[in-house]
């Protein structure tokens, strides 16, 4: 099993190509390691074989992508994220919202993994929201991994992960499936799940809230910029981006206000100024 330098040089380059997502000289090691557990899993000799496969299946493409982009996700992984979205962002929502017909929330999952996240979202939802049935509610879960989308879509996941999920949210939002547990149809009908690519525009309207976090960390510092301005442009006026704590948007040229709740910083897009009103005194 040999694989030559220029070799994983050449598949860096593929897969910054196909998707953007650059392994830099900081994830060297990690990336080499991983692809020669891959060529040793496939049975594989050589680097050009890999090569070799991945460039004629897409199919075969995407399980070394999803080697490569593993991490460790679990449900309500960063507990800050979601006590803002209980105790401000939702809130706020409900309150700007209010007078809607019907009343909507459109949130976005971008790199939603294998569905921890856009569920965490949506079990949050479905306990702060009040009359949350009433709601249309829409959570758009992407991701470039069509292997991880398979395992979202289905619902399922092993008791151990769901160690960080309450007592009280398992019981309203699981159901037993054998030795496992499933997302209950409410929760799941929230979320739509759909194969992105984000190097690729693709617009989608308008968001009250996007997260995007542990992504930009893949991507140069330039396409990073690129990805925070479209956020920026698809988020609603007054509407929230959620980054991973080693994310930020400081070396992007744009206007978010920023709040700081425990040990997470959320940012907000300024809403659009108000009108001024017949008779208003300057």
């Amino acid at each position: 099993m040999i694989v030559s330098e220029h070799e994983l040089s050449e598949i860096r380059g593929l897969i910054e190509q196909r998707s953007g997502i650059l392994f830099d000289a900081s994830r060297e090691r990690f990336f080499s390691t991983r692809v020669r557990e891959h060529l040793q899993e496939k049975k594989l000799t050589h680097g050009t074989d890999l090569l070799r496969l991945i460039k004629n299946s897409n199919v075969e493409y995407d399980i070394l992508l999803q080697r490569l982009l593993t991490q460790e996700t679990s449900f309500f992984r960063y507990p800050a994220v979601y006590e803002a979205l209980e105790k401000k962002v939702l809130p706020e929502l409900h309150m700007k919202k209010f007078w809607e017909n019907p009343r909507s929330l459109r949130i976005w999952s971008a790199g939603c993994s294998t569905g921890e996240e856009p569920y965490s979202i949506a079990m949050t939802i479905a306990d702060t929201l009040e009359f949350a049935d009433a709601w249309n509610i829409h959570i758009l879960a992407t991701d470039i991994s069509r292997q991880a989308l398979d395992h979202a879509e289905r619902g399922v996941y092993a008791a151990r992960e769901l160690d960080t999920v309450s007592p009280k949210q398992r019981e309203q939002h699981f159901s037993r499936a054998g030795d496992d547990f499933a997302v209950r149809p409410r929760i799941r009908g929230m979320v739509t799940y759909a194969p992105m690519n984000l190097a690729q525009v693709t617009y989608m309207g308008r968001f009250d809230c996007i997260f995007c976090m542990n992504v930009l960390i893949y991507f140069s510092e330039e396409r990073q910029a690129q990805l925070v301005q479209r956020f920026y442009e698809y988020l609603e006026p007054g509407g929230y981006l959620f980054l991973g704590h080693a994310e930020s948007v400081s070396k992007c040229d744009v206007k978010f206000d920023m709040h700081t709740i425990r040990d997470s910083r959320i940012y907000q897009k300024p809403a659009a100024p108000r009108p001024a009103t017949m008779g208003a005194k300057s």
